[in-house]
């Protein structure tokens, strides 16, 4: 049995230039991806940036905003946001935290083998092949409209 510990005490300042309050934890990074606990304090920003990976963006606690290309949206705790490789996208919070769980992909075709890694949000492959661009929406479902009787933050 193996046992990965993240969370309060393993975080450490990360994110693209311009990011900041963001906290992450590396919970695993190998040929599969990357998966990493975020921590996004009140007023963070992921600035808005683009990688190879495609990347699913997966919000445990809290709650705030994202955005894919040109779209941005709510997001709460039970919500996962698609990032697909190569399209601008990025996360922020105002008056509430949250806390996410980010898995990277490599691109389809793009094996993360000897000498290539994930770095700073982008794969660098070895012999620095360089993957496509795609195309990617938030989806429009929305969470069920807010009942006080839930116990559930706005």
């Amino acid at each position: 049995m193996e046992i990965r510990r993240f969370g309060i005490g393993q975080r450490r300042p990360d994110g693209p230039a311009g990011t900041h309050n963001v906290r992450a934890a590396i919970i695993d990074s190998g040929p599969a991806g990357v998966v990493v606990e975020l921590a996004l304090s009140r007023h963070a920003v992921i600035e808005p940036h683009s990688n190879p990976n495609t990347t699913w963006f997966v919000v445990i606690e809290g709650g705030g905003f994202v955005s894919v290309g040109s779209e941005r949206a709510r997001v709460f705790a039970g919500e996962a946001v698609l990032w697909p490789a190569g399209v601008l996208h990025g996360a922020t919070t105002e008056l509430s935290e949250m806390r996410a769980i980010v898995v990277e992909f490599p691109a389809a075709g793009l094996s993360l083998g000897p000498g290539s890694e994930i770095v700073d949000g982008r794969v660098v492959p070895a012999g620095g092949a360089s993957p496509s661009r795609a195309d990617g929406h938030l989806v429009d479902e929305r969470p069920a409209p807010y009942d006080p009787r839930h116990g559930e933050p706005r």
